[in-house]
């Protein structure tokens, strides 16, 4: 038996153990908002009486499915999976289906999705994030002659924002829009990397059931329109490869927060099937356009110190933020692992995912600690694509063992994604463990 999968039914069934025995925890929980708001976080610090093992109330749905999951593939590795679950789950895997299914399935879940949502748009009730005065003033003051301030704000938001107000009437039309498109968007892309359109309907209905996407698809405050680009980008690295810094410098242009994503997008193109020199064309591209930009705003944006108690909350945010949407908090350890499994399998771009998916998982903290930037929700909506994208990867034919780096790099992003997703799923099954974190640091 695998050492690293023994290690992992160890550390499950002591936490779970751990569980049975505890005490309800006398914790006080003190709720932290920003000057717009809008949630921050809570208290670090416990009080006298807290129970640090003290478990969440996703612990049970974690590890329930985490240990049926484990249970699987132990089974499979000692080859005592039932025959009927086997061809199964080869089925499930091995199915596609048509373009013109595909064409039918894909528009009746965006119609679905248009029926149920198109209605926010007129809602009374003004949105209730702070943010969305200012953004309406932008939007109505917005003017293509006025200069561009030197802190690389959210110009191309705010002027799509202006159309929808003064051209459409309503401010909520074109995030409502840009919604839809991140939807298609999601099915191109994972189309693309997994060669399967059954993948790519997977990936739009992972997308579909999030509250956190449904929540700011909407949104005028906290629009998609940073995250439609950004997924462009990597979609054109294939497609129209010259093309892809211009999209990447749109999502930078609606949010500059998207500068922390450009190590993640080289990493796409490193992993890719492309040709060296299609890789090098690409990467020299995003260099002489995209890079001295970037290294602009991050200087711009970088915090005066380091706020080590930002940087560990910031740790927590996931938990917060996501607490909703369960089916990210209870899959996303075994997804990690079964990424990591399909990239020695020679699946390409599970590395690319491992790495997308984990460097949302990090900004949080890194935006926290060294930017000073108080952590916010939407910004957790990327990840949501990247799980949807990256579950979807699982069911790929886009194969090629010759392709598969294998080397020094992609292991330890492996490694790396596996040990956050641990530590982030951790904190969801014991919140109150951070505190230890934080006072040894």
């Amino acid at each position: 038996m695998n050492v690293s999968i023994i290690a992992l039914i160890l550390i499950i069934i002591t936490s779970g153990y751990v569980m049975t025995f505890v005490n309800n925890a006398n914790a006080i929980a003190i709720e932290v908002r920003d000057q717009e708001g809008r949630l921050v976080i809570s208290s670090l610090e416990p009080t006298k009486n807290s129970n640090l093992f003290e478990p969440g109330v996703w612990a049970p749905p974690i590890l329930t499915a985490n240990l049926i999951f484990l249970f699987l593939v132990i089974l499979n590795y000692k080859k005592g999976l039932p025959v009927t679950i086997k061809k199964s789950i080869k089925f499930i895997f091995e199915y596609e289906v048509s373009r013109k299914v595909a064409l039918i399935i894909v528009v009746s879940l965006i119609a679905i999705y248009v029926i149920f949502n198109v209605g926010k748009i007129w809602d009374s009730e003004e949105e209730s994030w702070g943010d969305y005065e200012k953004a309406v003033s932008q939007a109505k003051n917005w003017s293509a002659f006025r200069s561009i301030s030197l802190n690389l704000s959210s110009e191309l938001r705010i002027f799509l924002l202006s159309i929808s107000l003064n051209i459409f009437g309503n401010i909520r039309i074109i995030p409502f829009i840009v919604s839809i498109s991140l939807l298609v968007m999601t099915y191109f892309l994972a189309s693309e990397l997994s060669k399967k359109r059954f993948a790519g309907i997977i990936s739009i209905v992972i997308l579909l059931q999030s509250n956190l996407f449904l929540r700011y698809s909407v949104s005028a405050t906290e629009d998609n329109t940073w995250t439609l680009f950004y997924i462009l980008s990597l979609y054109l690295v294939y497609k129209k490869w010259f093309l892809s810094p211009l999209a990447y410098g749109l999502s930078f242009l609606s949010k500059p927060l998207t500068a922390i994503f450009l190590p993640m997008t080289f990493f796409f193109i490193y992993t890719s099937s492309l040709s060296k020199k299609e890789k090098a064309r690409t990467a020299l591209l995003y260099i002489t356009t995209i890079l001295i930009p970037v290294v602009i705003a991050i200087y711009l944006y970088r915090g005066t110190s380091f706020d080590p108690n930002g940087f560990w909350t910031g740790l927590i945010a996931f938990q917060i933020f996501l607490r909703f949407d369960g089916l990210i908090l209870v899959l996303l350890l075994p997804l990690a692992i079964g990424l990591f499994v399909a990239s020695k399998k020679g699946i390409l771009h599970a590395d690319s995912l491992m790495i997308l998916i984990t460097g949302i998982l990090w900004s949080a903290p890194l935006l926290a600690g060294f930017a000073e930037i108080t952590n916010q929700a939407y910004r957790f909506v990327p990840l949501i694509v990247f799980f949807a994208i990256g579950f979807s990867i699982l069911f790929s034919n886009n194969m090629n063992k010759q392709l598969v780096t294998k080397n020094f790099v992609t292991t330890l992003v492996s490694l790396f994604t596996i040990v956050t997703a641990f530590v982030s799923v951790i904190l969801v099954i014991f919140p109150n463990l951070i505190q230890i974190i934080y006072k040894l640091f």
